[in-house]
């Protein structure tokens, strides 16, 4: 009986690769370990909606936004690029957590603004440039099937003195893709430009996101100082407390 029981425990403590230690995980973010737990549970479903082997792959990541695991979107691969710390092509629990943990409202500004400089910064040139955006903005467009000329384009990046025609090519740039942080950073490439070389460094985004604070307003997500609210069972099923 004895080792029917312990056979079982075993069954039961027996975790798909990639995973970690919800105590470590706890330790190294904003999260407890009961949230840790419930994010396993969260990072269980997603990833298991198309290849169940405990790790998130691009298609299942596609798949839990917009429903269709084939869909091209740029922002969502960048996302799950950042999130794949070790450019495997896959997504860990632990990069999973650690990388959500970012998004947390007790996480260090300086993170957030760290994360968002890497999303826009596409080449990894540890610059953010200004084909950079430009090429951000045609991918929105093309996503969101409104076609502009590339003069229109051209324009949104440049901020040019015909404010009218750039603030209609920007609401309809928010209202079809929802980046608004990206039209409101293109608006203001220049300002960030400190030092006129026509690309951003990092220090001159951390002055830039300073004067400009709205831009990581979107990187914080309340709900994740709630998720014990959300999935209170993992409060009362925890075996490792807080």
């Amino acid at each position: 009986m004895r080792a029917f029981k312990a056979c079982f425990c075993l069954k039961k403590d027996r975790q798909k690769p990639g995973y970690e230690d919800p105590i470590i995980l706890a330790s190294e973010t904003p999260f407890t370990v009961n949230e840790v737990e419930a994010l396993h549970d969260l990072f269980k479903k997603l990833s298991s909606t198309i290849i169940d082997d405990g790790l998130i792959h691009k298609e299942e990541f596609r798949l839990a936004l917009f429903q269709n695991s084939s869909k091209q979107n740029l922002f969502a691969d960048r996302i799950f690029d950042l999130f794949d710390v070790k450019c495997n092509g896959v997504i860990k629990f632990g990069e999973f957590v650690r990388s959500l943990s970012i998004f947390h409202p007790n996480a260090p500004e300086s993170d957030k603004i760290a994360f968002l400089f890497r999303l826009y910064d596409l080449r990894q040139t540890g610059y953010i440039e200004i084909e950079e955006l430009k090429e951000m903005v045609f991918a929105l467009l093309s996503e969101s099937n409104l076609d502009l000329s590339d003069d229109v384009v051209e324009s949104i990046v440049e901020k040019v003195s015909d404010n009218v025609n750039c603030l209609i090519c920007c609401i309809s740039i928010i209202l079809l893709s929802g980046y608004l942080y990206l039209v409101m950073f293109v608006q203001t490439m220049r300002e960030a430009d400190m030092k006129g070389d026509g690309k951003i460094d990092e220090e001159e985004w951390r002055e830039f996101v300073k004067k400009n604070p709205s831009i990581i307003r979107n990187m914080t997500l309340p709900y994740l100082k709630e998720l014990t609210l959300a999935f209170p069972s993992f409060v009362l099923t925890s075996e490792v407390p807080d």
